[in-house]
């Protein structure tokens, strides 16, 4: 539907000559010569934006601008003031309005500042709602979004859920891999046994090993008593492996052994132990490229590559971004005990427009600190972080007519190589597949660009 305007001038000649101009640009006018006549429509209709003269009889525009404001504040109003009045428009700015315009009235200006009101408008309608979503927010588990990307996750989770099968959940640092893992544990028939997890990234392989598969006493100096590893401990439940492109490839020798074979040997035992746990793993690598350089065996990538669920970037879930993030708020508000409501159509604005390379965490980060900050009721510009505040929109634009906005093929180049290497959340095998490069090809293009290496590491010797 074509935006709605609202056009209040007591000049009727005015009046034809904007209704005229801007239904060629794709806009639903009315107009009226009276404020008073304006204000009825107002109190019983709705409008994207309304325009008003300033010097009319009866009501003058600044008064229904100021009246507007304080009974229909979800509406922008663009002001139209004598040309060079910079004291009218200065009013008329403390008055509510969004802008004002300088007669004689240029219509593609005009134009253009209406749909920038209406941008607005629509934006702080978005937060309202969210708002109120956040308030009593529909999760699935712990996971916030209703995004299309999202609902995908929520779609995969259920439908095996139920099955035996090994998952393996994909996605960048902190996307919510462990979540989408305890999703699947507390909705699945092993909901009631434990949910145990281990981060591989964070143990040398000794006690990795010791860990996971347990130890008998005198095993090695420390080992005082026998010690059941987390596979044995998470029968009957769901064993999550974190950051398993991080194991050693000694470990990931032993266990690809123990899930082909369901048993383990604790460390210093001779008896195989068996174990009844569904395991579910995560990683933020690119097992993909790991087994084509042998940092990753190709056998254990599909054992515990049954089922892929792949989480999505924040920069991919749209206006889940406001959702989480005001959820957030409401935390922290809480925890701090600030009237802190929500956040300003400007600062909402920021969050949609920033990339969020450390994901939920780091949205959770700028919404604690910015509540931390914040001297009012809600959540400015000024209190997010300086990254976000200036974040540069790395969109280019193709269909445009002005030299200035066009770039070299090699600019263009360089700008999609990294916004496919973005939206497959780093995979560089995905990525050269969808640029239609060989690998070697593309890492020197990222070497050229600053990015990455700049080809494939040596391959390791082919483990046994």
């Amino acid at each position: 539907m074509p935006s709605s305007v609202l056009f209040v001038d007591d000049d009727p000649e005015m009046c034809d000559l904007v209704a005229d101009a801007l239904k060629k640009r794709d806009f639903r006018v009315e107009v009226h010569t009276s404020a008073d006549e304006a204000q009825q429509l107002l109190r019983a209709g709705d409008y994207d934006v309304v325009v008003t003269d300033v010097n009319m009889k009866g009501m003058s525009g600044l008064d229904f601008c100021r009246w507007t404001n304080e009974n229909r504040p979800d509406i922008p109003v663009v002001v139209v003031t004598a040309f060079g009045s910079m004291e009218t428009a200065v009013l008329a700015i403390r008055a509510g309005a969004y802008d004002f315009i300088a007669k004689p009235i240029q219509m593609d200006d005009l134009a253009l500042t209406l749909s920038r009101a209406i941008q607005l408008r629509h934006l702080r309608q978005e937060v309202k709602r969210l708002r109120s979503e956040a308030a009593t927010p529909k999760t699935f588990d712990d996971i916030l979004g209703k995004s299309a990307a999202v609902q995908g996750v929520y779609d995969l989770v259920e439908r095996v859920a139920d099955s035996d099968a090994t998952v393996l959940v994909t996605g960048e640092s902190g996307t919510g891999k462990e979540l989408v893992a305890r999703a699947l544990h507390r909705r699945g028939r092993r909901s009631g046994g434990p949910f145990v997890a281990i981060n591989c990234a964070a143990l040398p392989e000794s006690i990795l090993e010791s860990e996971l598969f347990g130890h008998v006493r005198g095993a090695f100096t420390d080992a005082k008593g026998a010690k059941a590893g987390l596979f044995v401990r998470a029968n009957g439940g769901t064993l999550f492996l974190d950051e398993i492109g991080e194991m050693p490839l000694g470990m990931q020798v032993k266990l690809l052994r123990a899930l082909q074979e369901r048993t383990v040997r604790p460390v210093g035992g001779e008896e195989e132990l068996p174990f009844d746990a569904r395991v579910v793993a995560a990683t933020n690598r690119d097992l993909e490229s790991d087994v084509a350089e042998h940092r990753f065996r190709e056998d254990l990538y599909y054992r515990v590559n049954v089922v892929r669920i792949q989480v999505p970037p924040l920069r991919a879930r749209g206006n889940d971004i406001l959702l989480i993030a005001q959820h957030f708020l409401d935390r922290f508000a809480k925890q701090s005990d600030k009237k802190v409501l929500g956040f300003s159509s400007p600062a909402a604005e920021k969050l949609l427009a920033y990339d969020w390379p450390g994901n939920v965490r780091e949205l959770q980060n700028c919404v604690e600190r910015a509540v931390a900050l914040t001297k009012f009721d809600q959540l400015l510009v000024e209190d997010l972080p300086e990254k976000v505040r200036e974040h540069k929109n790395t969109r280019f634009v193709i269909a445009t007519e002005n030299p200035a906005e066009l770039l070299s093929m090699e600019e263009v180049e360089r700008r999609y190589t990294l916004r496919v290497l973005s939206a497959v959340n780093g995979n560089k095998t995905l990525a050269a597949q969808v640029l239609g490069f060989d690998r070697r090809t593309l890492y020197r293009k990222l070497e050229r660009y600053g990015v990455g290496e700049a080809s494939p590491p040596k391959p390791d010797p082919t483990p046994a």
